[in-house]
């Protein structure tokens, strides 16, 4: 059995070989550095903007909802992007009205300038995934490429010294078929890791996206929008 193993795929490897275990190793750490990366990112947004939703309009102004949004760089905090974005596109159009008034109103000023800092924090959220996607699609490839590859070099040795038993066949073909497994060992953490991370962006986004339009309508009408849900309640409370 010394004589086999994934050791001695690495000796008597030729570069083809070699090649295909090197990349499969380059994908894995890849995207194991990807799904840490993109993870920790995850958790310390849900960590950052829990409840900042809520502490935010409880607050009794905007500078004092802005500081319950958390101290951290507004590129590492999609809430406090949105607010920030909100509060400048007010103050541009304001500013600017008698130039503006007749070709866009605040409304859609706001939706705009809004919409750009979501698509913006979407896409920083989203970045990587990408990588993720494509190991967990390829891997397998590959490493059925490095099984075929080993298998037909095995065959071609055992013709060539014309042993047919067993012992003799076993040995290289299961050694080409590490491949394989070295593949999916690869390719499974990436798809997880990928179906996970987007989940966790759509809760984040669904947020986001909430808070969005209540700025929008606190910045359009000067009070925060009511939910549908929040307005049926109400309606039925007064009947």
């Amino acid at each position: 059995m010394q004589n086999y193993g994934i050791a001695h795929v690495w000796e008597q490897g030729e570069f083809v070989t070699r090649g295909i275990a090197l990349t499969l190793l380059i994908m894995s750490v890849l995207s194991w550095c990807v799904i840490v990366a993109k993870g920790w990112n995850v958790v310390r947004l849900k960590r950052l903007t829990k409840h900042a939703e809520e502490r935010f309009w409880h607050s009794d102004n905007f500078a004092e909802g802005v500081q319950k949004l958390g101290h951290a760089n507004r590129e590492d905090n999609p809430f406090l992007a949105l607010a920030l974005s909100g509060q400048e596109a007010a103050e541009h159009h304001h500013q600017t009205q008698p130039h503006l008034h007749d070709r866009m109103d605040v409304s859609d000023w706001l939706t705009r300038c809004l919409k750009d800092t979501m698509d913006d924090a979407v896409a920083k959220m989203q970045g990587g995934l990408a990588v993720l996607a494509s190991i967990g699609s390829t891997a397998p490839f590959v490493g059925l490429f490095g099984t075929v590859w080993g298998i037909y070099h095995a065959l071609m040795t055992i013709g060539a010294t014309g042993q047919t038993s067993i012992d003799a066949v076993a040995g290289p073909v299961g050694e080409a078929l590490i491949m394989t497994a070295f593949g999916l060992f690869v390719a499974i953490p990436a798809v997880l890791g990928y179906n996970a991370l987007t989940r966790a962006n759509k809760a984040i986004v669904t947020k986001l996206n909430r808070f969005a339009h209540g700025l929008h309508g606190y910045f359009v009408t000067g009070a925060r929008l009511s939910s549908p849900m929040g307005n049926l309640r109400v309606a039925a409370h007064r009947q």
